[in-house]
Parts: structure tokens; C-alpha cells; sequence
């Protein structure tokens, strides 16, 4: 099991040069824990890229189908008053963004229902949010971000 950052699954579900890295990570384990609102960042980005034309209106079609496919198999850590208070934790502690720090709280909260971070490792392709993973304790994949 692992925690994906949204981040992680644009690869997935559009070819980009880090797409054959997640796609390894994730055959590797498939099961997967997201926060609630993962398809809201994941839907952002898709749309960004459609409106800078960097994505055609029927390949943003066919990623939105392959992660509807992708969120049946998903398990959701949902919002709660401790995922709240974590992420502001978080806030005062690393340089992330409020959707950054959310998904680390999620990352923490269902991480220490299994003993703490190192006991799930946490998928991301941002940089400043796999920083502060780490520095919360989670081995972060892929390595090399």
C-alpha cells in the first residue's frame, strides 16, 4: 500500500516522460491511498493543460476516463477535524501550498494507523511537497524527484 499525491497520477493517465516510472510504481503495489480531494488537483491539472494546448480536447477525454478507472480502485482518506489541524501543523512547519499540506496530513493520518510514515510510502512528483514527506519521515517514490 501507498499514498499518491495527485501529482503522481497525471503521468498515469497522460504520457508524459514521467509516465513508464509511475506506471512501475504502481505495478508494483496497487493498492493506493488518496485524500479526498486528489481528483479535484488531478482534474486541475488536466484542464490546465487543455486550456494552454498542451493536451487535445480528446486525449483529456481519454486521461479523465483512465482516472475514473484508476479512482474505482483508489481508497480515500476522507476530511476530518485531525487531517485539518495536521495540515496546519504543516503549514507552520514546510513551504507547501493548503492542497499540498492537506495531502500530507491525509499521508499522516493513515500512516500512523500503520505504525507511522516509514510504514507507507508516499508517491509524488513535486518537489517541495516530497521535501517535506521526507522531512515528516515517509520514504518518498520515485527517488529521484
Amino acid at each position: 500500500m501507498r499514498f499518491w499525491d495527485g501529482s503522481a497520477f497525471v503521468p498515469l493517465v497522460v504520457q508524459e516522460p514521467a509516465s513508464g516510472t509511475m506506471a512501475g510504481v504502481l505495478a508494483r503495489d496497487p493498492g493506493f491511498l488518496v485524500w479526498w480531494a486528489a481528483p479535484v488537483g488531478i482534474g486541475s491539472a488536466l484542464a490546465r493543460l487543455e486550456r494552454e494546448s498542451a493536451l487535445p480536447v480528446a486525449v483529456a477525454r481519454r486521461a479523465r476516463r483512465r482516472l475514473d478507472a484508476l479512482a474505482e480502485a483508489w481508497h480515500e482518506i476522507r476530511p476530518t477535524d485531525a487531517v485539518r489541524a495536521e495540515a496546519v501543523r504543516l503549514l507552520r512547519l514546510h513551504p507547501l501550498r493548503a492542497m499540498d499540506a492537506l495531502q500530507l496530513a491525509a499521508a499522516l493520518t493513515a500512516a500512523r494507523a500503520l505504525g507511522g510514515p516509514e510504514a507507507l510510502p508516499f508517491v509524488c512528483l513535486d518537489h517541495r511537497l516530497s521535501e517535506a514527506a521526507a522531512r515528516e519521515g515517509f520514504r518518498v517514490e520515485p527517488e529521484a524527484v
